[in-house]
């Protein structure tokens, strides 16, 4: 399964649209007024099914995700120089990328690919390609893209 993942043009808080290969709107994500990122995902009907909360009062960047309301685990920046890291508390998931964490890998326990993320780079927005060998593994591949997304752009500014 591949998924499109869009920056919207005009919006005052993080907004994106998420695409299947067919162009179908499959996700859309709203971020809303908080302290640090908060992103709500919605399925293609409008039922929302998950969130990225950022914790503000922390010493590196932290994301805890939820799917409807429970949460399942929180994503961290680690401290390191040259390649960003993160660590991943839910699924027995790594994260492996580059220099920019553009692109990256997400592979599960076994070493097995969950999701390969690739930006491509000559958009007006953020735009992402995100391939999921197992398409039940969507929407945490796509918490994770959004977190890690979340975390540059707190970085950037």
């Amino acid at each position: 399964m591949k998924l499109l993942f869009k920056q919207r043009l005009f919006s005052w808080f993080d907004s994106y649209d998420i695409y299947d290969e067919s162009g179908n709107t499959i996700f859309t994500v709203k971020g809303q007024l908080s302290w640090g990122h908060c992103l709500k995902i919605f399925d293609a009907y409008g039922n929302k099914i998950g969130t990225v909360q950022e914790r503000v009062f922390s010493f590196l960047p932290r994301f805890e995700i939820y799917i409807v309301n429970e949460k399942i685990g929180c994503i961290t920046k680690e401290f390191s120089f040259l390649k960003p890291k993160f660590q991943i508390d839910y699924n027995g998931w790594q994260v492996e990328g580059d220099f920019f964490g553009w692109d990256y890998r997400v592979y599960d326990r076994n070493r097995r690919c969950v999701a390969e993320v690739s930006k491509q780079l000559f958009n007006w927005t953020d735009t992402y390609m995100i391939d999921i060998p197992n398409p039940e593994n969507a929407l945490e591949a796509l918490m994770l893209v959004l977190a890690i997304d979340a975390e540059k752009c707190s970085n950037n500014n």
